[in-house]
């Protein structure tokens, strides 16, 4: 996530840093169950190729300590939760734990041209298999605000990188109460909403009760390429200027406006 002090340009990025916002990024996409708390433990660490290729040659010792650092900082969590309670029985503490048999930290030189020197953007994920209701962690270091894409997605201006061998279908642009956002479509199916706890949303949007926890669902036909959308809010959605019929899939512009209840747009272009 985005630090609220921006970093000299000129500070070089250390081995210290990434893993100071490999943990915060963790710590940030927990995901609560009944009885324990998952945690991130698949990272890709994106960084300026210049920023790459200084650290090349020393990555997998980074890679090594991140390892330790992110085990320690789950223990401490879980020895916090076991803390004493006065008075009043205590819930039993729910325990943090990660999905993967090990860490699983990778580099990667950005080719899109969105991470700045000095800067790092790391994305994760809760296992080795990206589940399809939870799209990730992704934080950035410096002037650039936090996203948590299971719950919110705030890509600040810059879109979000696809992985590499992903393909981007379509690009939705708006602007919510963080801010202007960008969100790469690179898999058929993504729900757009408010979201919560129970509602994980794939562009989850920082706005009022107008917009439904699960407002509309965007659908690509992997076989045609056609773009659907279906509104299932309670106050509803619009395509260039034409409100939907509730529940009803309607093929979808490859260029359109998306209404949201009306208190903001989604701009949406598919890619060739």
């Amino acid at each position: 996530m985005a630090s609220d002090v921006r970093h000299p340009a000129a500070v070089q990025l250390s081995g210290q840093t990434i893993i100071n916002e490999l943990i915060r990024n963790m710590e940030m996409g927990q995901f609560e169950m009944a009885y324990s708390t998952l945690l991130p433990c698949v990272f890709d660490v994106y960084l300026h190729p210049d920023d790459h290729a200084r650290l090349a040659g020393i990555i997998p010792l980074i890679v090594e300590d991140a390892r330790r650092a992110l085990g320690t900082r789950v223990s401490e969590l879980n020895r916090t939760q076991r803390g004493f309670s006065f008075g009043r029985a205590k819930k039993p503490a729910k325990e943090y734990r990660i999905a993967c048999a090990v860490w699983i930290v990778e580099f990667h030189p950005d080719t899109e041209a969105t991470v700045p020197a000095g800067d790092v953007e790391i994305h994760s994920e809760l296992n080795e298999t990206e589940q399809p209701e939870y799209r990730g962690t992704k934080t950035t270091l410096l002037g650039r605000e936090p996203s948590v894409t299971s719950r919110r997605v705030a890509a600040a201006t810059q879109a979000v990188p696809a992985r590499p061998g992903q393909t981007t279908f379509a690009e939705i642009r708006y602007e919510d109460d963080s801010g202007p956002q960008v969100y790469l479509m690179t898999q058929n199916q993504v729900r757009v909403g408010r979201g919560g706890d129970d509602a994980l949303m794939d562009v989850a949007l920082y706005s009022g009760d107008e917009v439904s926890r699960e407002h509309l669902l965007l659908r690509r036909d992997a076989a045609t390429g056609q773009f659907l959308i279906t509104d299932c809010s309670t106050n509803g959605t619009w395509v260039n200027g034409r409100r939907l019929k509730k529940g009803v899939e309607e093929a979808l512009p490859e260029r359109a406006e998306i209404g949201v209840a009306e208190v903001l747009n989604l701009s949406f272009e598919a890619k060739k």
